[in-house]
């Protein structure tokens, strides 16, 4: 453990952690861009510079190492304006549409020009012009709103393992591709978790099947009915319907993670497909039935074959997709009611 000072507070953290760590256990916010708790520190936007005593320049502070006697300020004139500077910079060449963006007030560079002050950008000059990739059905791409703060990379190298995302060209050329900057439906290492998506701090990712369906009007926290891992996430409401599914990081189970289904694969709620009233065959017909009156003939169909042909005549093939308590109801129920082992796991390997 080592002692530093940050704004005047004496603070005890263990040696190795950054500058970040320290303020934030100081409860001192120091704003970023590019940094996220889970991913190696990368240092890219220069929004968290800060001052440490005897140290020319400022640095910064998610990737400054704390060490024993330092003296750090995180809110001076000079931090102030620099931070201010750097935010115009990535302004003058951000696209002005925020009434537009799917991404409106939940825009970390929005919500950030805010409590600056920026009201106005001083810088003018070339921007970047790209071509949106919405060639798949999940994911749209949008490179002009890329603020190259590289979570997207990293979240998809260290966190997914498919490494799809990386950076290509230098300078002001610099962009954030898939390999040989083709769509990402043609990238074989792509499978659409959409953790890129969760990561990025502004719309230059975001979920195609919630585009143009506006702010929800709620989120409700819910587990994922695809599987039996529990991962959590949020579902946003509007008008009463489902538009789509967004990370919820307080998930025990999976944090911002998602698999495909999970999070782009929920759109069977409003399914015209979807059956939601039981059908039981009459005349060689499907047609609408009770639910009293479907478990009333499965139960006797049950008990016709039990009698007919013994219990071991039935068997059961349980879902990944119930919950632990559903999947130890059907094995009890075909043990202890039917009388028959004869029980099977569709996730058994």
């Amino acid at each position: 453990m080592v002692n530093l000072t940050i704004d005047g507070q004496v603070i005890e953290i263990a040696e190795g952690s950054t500058l970040l760590e320290a303020a934030q256990q100081a409860g001192v916010t120091i704003p970023t861009l590019c940094h996220l708790a889970d991913l190696t520190p990368e240092g890219a936007c220069r929004v968290c510079v800060v001052e440490v005593e005897g140290v020319r320049g400022l640095v910064t502070a998610c990737t400054y190492p704390a060490s024993a006697g330092l003296v750090v300020r995180t809110n001076s004139a000079v931090i102030r304006e620099a931070r201010k500077s750097v935010v115009e910079l990535i302004l003058a060449n951000h696209p002005q549409d925020c009434l537009h963006c799917q991404r409106s007030q939940d825009c970390e560079l929005q919500s950030l020009s805010s409590n600056l002050g920026i009201r106005e950008i001083r810088f003018e000059g070339e921007r970047r012009s790209y071509a949106i990739d919405d060639s798949n059905p999940f994911i749209i791409r949008d490179n002009n709103k890329c603020i190259l703060c590289g979570r997207c990379v990293r979240v998809c190298r260290e966190i997914q393992c498919c490494d799809t995302l990386d950076w290509t060209n230098r300078g002001f050329d610099t962009k954030v591709t898939p390999a040989f900057d083709e769509p990402m439906v043609d990238s074989s290492s792509c499978v659409f978790c959409g953790t890129c998506v969760s990561a990025c701090p502004v719309g230059a990712l975001t979920e195609k099947p919630m585009q143009h369906a506006g702010l929800p009007d709620k989120k409700v926290k819910t587990t994922c009915p695809f599987c039996g891992v529990g991962c959590n996430f949020d579902l946003n409401v509007k008008d009463g319907k489902v538009i789509g599914v967004t990370s919820n990081l307080s998930s025990p189970v999976n944090g911002r993670l998602t698999c495909v289904k999970g999070r782009f694969g929920i759109d069977f709620i409003h399914s015209p497909e979807r059956l939601t009233t039981p059908l039981i065959k009459k005349n060689g017909e499907f047609v609408e039935a009770s639910w009293d009156e479907a478990l009333d003939l499965i139960a006797s169909k049950f008990t016709d074959i039990k009698t007919s042909h013994g219990s071991d005549a039935l068997a059961a093939l349980s879902s990944a997709r119930c919950v632990n308590e559903d999947n130890y109801l059907m094995q009890k129920f075909m043990r202890a009611a039917i009388g028959t082992n004869n029980i099977d796991h569709c996730a058994r390997t």
